[in-house]
């Protein structure tokens, strides 16, 4: 199964594709992550994109796709592979379906992550971590079971992003809400799309996941 996921930074969804992936053995790709991994493997679209990027310029979509097509060919995406942040665009959107098509597949499910813009504000906002291992949490749905101290490592030193902030998330709203909601329709019109609640809670969330997959 081929599934999209849409939704603004902070809505959870890369939460959700990581655990999704896993129970279902789907690979989940990552455009950022599938770039570096290019990159750091020196494959030749690899090197294409690190000159690129060494020049300032941002990456084209044709060397993107071509990323994309060399990571679905590995076996761990033989059962299907989850796309989160990709794509971006209509542009893209055709594109990926272009090169999906020559590989005689088709995107199955494309869920939208639905937010209410202020609450999910106030959700980046809340945001931090334990600097030992990582895990997060959040100051309005997810604090540390034990005051001061990680559920997972038990150490007790915590961190903010700097760009946690209603400014620089609300840019970033802002140039989703623009760039990408346009890419609704596209998909609502090849009978692929679903909308669930991004900000219920995360055992709810998963369940709506799942039963879509199922279906």
């Amino acid at each position: 199964m081929i599934i999209i996921l849409f939704g603004p930074p902070g809505c959870g969804k890369g939460t959700q594709a990581s655990f999704i992936a896993k129970e279902n053995s789907y690979a989940h790709l990552s455009t950022g992550d599938m770039l570096r991994e290019a990159v750091k493997s020196k494959t030749e679209t690899g090197l294409k994109a690190a000159k690129i990027m060494e020049e300032g310029k941002l990456v084209s979509d044709e060397i993107v796709i071509s990323i994309i097509k060399d990571r679905i060919e590995k076996k761990d995406c033989e059962h299907g592979f989850i796309l989160d942040g990709f794509p971006r665009t209509i542009a893209q959107a055709k594109e990926l379906d272009n090169m999906l098509s020559n590989n005689n597949i088709t995107v199955d499910l494309v869920i939208n992550f639905s937010v209410n813009d202020e609450v999910l504000l106030n959700r980046i906002e809340g945001r931090f971590s334990c600097s030992g291992c990582g895990t997060g949490f959040n100051d309005e749905t997810k604090m540390p079971r034990e005051d001061g101290i990680c559920d997972v490592c038990k150490g007790n030193n915590f961190i903010r992003r700097k760009d946690d902030n209603r400014e620089t998330a609300s840019k970033r709203l802002e140039a989703y809400n623009k760039e990408t909601l346009p890419l609704l329709p596209y998909y609502k019109d090849k009978e692929v799309l679903f909308s669930i609640d991004g900000l219920s809670n995360i055992e709810n969330v998963t369940k709506e996941i799942m039963s879509l997959i199922q279906k």
